[in-house]
């Protein structure tokens, strides 16, 4: 970054060399944004894509929604993964217990047809197994799947309506629905406890 003589505009990096941003994007010149590698992780090109929207928008005045809050973490490996939301030990530290429902592709009647049986999506419930908190994926086409859990995140979803909700049959994506049977389950045996 020093041959973007920073200081010039008045601008300077922080103890990881990164620009510090506001909300919005603003560094500490309020006319100056900054988005994406300059500004830290998570380094994706769709959290910079969303940076640069809200620059603009905050520039522009205009409305911004929040779906800065639920960027989605797709990483392209084999197998894929992604992540959105707590996982399990993040959910742990601000919960202290909450509930987890698996789906394994291997026991998906797509992931059995497709061949796909290493694979596995996990949602994470607070502890009550009611609200969502997070989705973790490891497998084919994890960093598609993502997007279901991004967008029950968006709008406060309950594990109640992934059970409620009919998936195409076969699709990996009813993977959803049976990971939050489990977590269902789970519950009637708390209740059931008590």
């Amino acid at each position: 970054m020093e041959e973007l003589n920073l200081a010039a505009a008045g601008l300077t990096t922080n103890e990881r060399g990164v620009i510090p941003v506001n909300a919005w994007c603003q560094t500490d010149v309020p006319h100056i944004y900054a988005v994406g590698d300059l500004t830290g992780p998570p380094g994706l090109a769709s959290s910079a894509m969303e940076q640069g929207r809200r620059a603009v928008c905050h520039a522009l005045n205009l409305p911004l929604g929040d779906a800065a809050h639920t960027i989605p973490l797709g990483i392209y490996t084999i197998p894929e993964m992604a992540s959105i939301g707590l996982d399990e030990a993040a959910a742990k530290q601000r919960y202290a217990s909450v509930l987890v429902g698996h789906a394994r592709f291997d026991e998906i009647a797509r992931g059995q047809i497709a061949c796909v049986p290493n694979g596995l999506l996990k949602l994470v419930a607070d502890p009550t197994g009611r609200q969502l908190l997070g989705v973790q994926i490891v497998g084919d086409g994890a960093t598609e799947l993502i997007h279901v859990g991004q967008t029950a995140l968006q709008n406060s979803a309950t594990i109640d309506s992934f059970v409620d909700n009919i998936f195409n049959f076969p699709t990996l994506a009813e993977a959803y629905r049976v990971a939050a049977l489990s977590i269902l389950g789970q519950r009637q045996t708390l209740s059931a406890a008590a």
